[in-house]
């Protein structure tokens, strides 16, 4: 949660000794320190809230874009890293002693051992899983907390999978939060733990995704919502299942309001998402916030949830291939979508 160098890249490295017991990075740039502090005088990221494009505020959903969760990346607008680097000098030039809580300190991403298999040979890969990075928003009261259109749409959808004789799931982080007057996590169908056949490093990530429906120790469909935060970072949970689980046949949806569809476009597009084992192109679909609405009222209104199957989405959602051309999935012309 602190701001405490800056380097210069000055080119590749031939350095080979070893840096880190848990993994090896081959890949090395050599760099010139301009600023280092330590993280006691480090520049708090809350002194940036509004003022990154990747940290516009925390009001709504506490978190920071997906950009702070990528490899080393030019800042998207200029003037981000300006705004850094000249905090950075004025904490070096007039430096404050803030305490740091050392056991955040100390800690680091854990690490799990992965079984893959290269021909017949079964190896063990390492996996580091981050933690969650998100900003703890304290609230006298955080289970009555104001709705946002975010917790509305988890709400609907978690609604909905209950209806179908689903169990549901919501990302922890979220089970405090409320829409009319009913919490997240006491909604019917929540379970309160998943799937036991998962290893540690899924149930990591997946319990964090928005929205999840459960049929018999399975994920039938996992849901994405985003509202006002980045659609890379769920794309990117999507995106770490199917690197785990590549083995797993679920349903993924992405849901945005129906004007950031060209974002989704955009962002699911990315190298990283388009050349795993299974484009998430195509398996990922795009739902807007508005017809997903207009689904829920039509099912709604004939009482048809008890005979949705889950994959019902995939008649309404929207895929993109890897050509960034848009593929449209056949709708059916009844009013629930069931096909």
């Amino acid at each position: 949660m602190r701001w405490v160098g800056a380097l210069e890249a000055i080119g590749p490295s031939q350095d080979k000794s070893k840096i880190w017991k848990d993994a090896d990075f081959p890949e090395r740039i050599e760099v010139r320190t301009l600023i280092a502090l330590d993280p006691e005088y480090g520049v708090p990221m809350q002194k940036f809230e509004g003022r990154l494009i990747f940290f516009e505020n925390i009001t709504d959903r506490p978190g920071f874009k997906g950009f702070l969760r990528m490899s080393p990346n030019r800042f998207k607008r200029t003037t981000d890293g300006e705004t850094i680097l000249e905090a950075l000098k004025q904490a070096k030039a007039k430096p404050v002693e803030i305490p740091v809580d050392q056991k955040k300190l100390a800690r680091k991403p854990r690490h799990f051992k992965e079984p893959s298999r290269k021909g017949r040979k079964a190896v063990l890969n390492v996996v580091s899983v981050p933690e969650q990075d998100e900003i703890e928003v304290k609230t006298e009261h955080p289970v009555a907390e104001s709705s946002t259109q975010h917790t509305e749409i988890q709400y609907h959808l978690l609604r909905l999978g209950a209806q179908m004789g689903l169990r549901v799931w919501v990302a922890k982080n979220d089970r405090n939060r409320s829409f009319e007057g009913q919490v997240l996590g006491d909604l019917p169908g929540n379970v309160s733990e998943l799937p036991a056949q998962f290893n540690d490093a899924t149930i990591r990530t997946i319990e964090l995704i928005d929205v999840l429906w459960l049929g018999d120790n399975s994920i039938v469909a996992a849901f994405e919502v985003e509202a006002t935060t980045s659609v890379y970072s769920g794309l990117l949970r999507m995106s770490d299942l199917l690197a785990l689980q590549p083995n797993l046949n679920l349903n993924l949806f992405l849901v945005a309001p129906d004007g950031r569809r060209a974002k989704v476009r955009q962002e699911i597009s990315r190298p990283t998402f388009t050349y795993l084992e299974k484009p998430l192109p195509e398996v990922c679909g795009f739902v807007s916030f508005e017809r997903l609405m207009e689904k829920v009222k039509g099912i709604s209104k004939l009482g048809l949830a008890s005979s949705l199957r889950p994959n019902f989405l995939k008649t309404v959602a929207e895929y993109f291939d890897d050509t960034a051309s848009l593929i449209v999935s056949t709708q059916s012309s009844d009013t629930t979508g069931t096909g």
